[in-house]
């Protein structure tokens, strides 16, 4: 993924990322899938609407909408985060806690150095087999 911006807002930053390509409800949910995986007491919403997860595998049957958010304490980065899949678009939200020094500032840079990798990590889960 590439970075497209990094704004810090009341502790927070609220970064935009752009996809290789445009990707769809399956692929999305694959993505939430790994990350639910990975945060701690994660949580779903589907256009704005939580919804009740029984297990990992429940994620891939969502039925389709306009936008998945999962959100959670990141086990990985050690700060919570909120990522938001907006279907068939190259668009994901990611937001993140500046609770660490190095999520402290909104640093172009440093920021795409520290979260590159993890969503980059989201997004070949997207075409990952199933």
């Amino acid at each position: 993924m590439t970075l497209k911006d990094v704004k810090e807002q009341n502790g927070w930053l609220f970064s935009e990322w752009l996809l290789a390509y445009p990707t769809g409800w399956g692929s999305i949910c694959q993505a939430a899938r790994l990350l639910w995986r990975n945060l701690v007491n994660p949580e779903i919403l589907v256009d704005d609407e939580t919804v009740n997860i029984s297990s990992e595998d429940a994620i891939l049957s969502l039925a389709e909408a306009g936008r998945l958010t999962i959100r959670g304490m990141s086990e990985q980065l050690g700060v919570p985060v909120m990522l938001a899949f907006f279907n068939q678009t190259v668009t994901v939200r990611a937001t993140v806690a500046g609770a660490t020094a190095e999520f402290a500032q909104a640093d172009y840079k440093r920021f795409n150095q520290s979260m590159g990798q993890f969503m980059d990590s989201v997004e070949i889960a997207m075409h990952t087999a199933r």
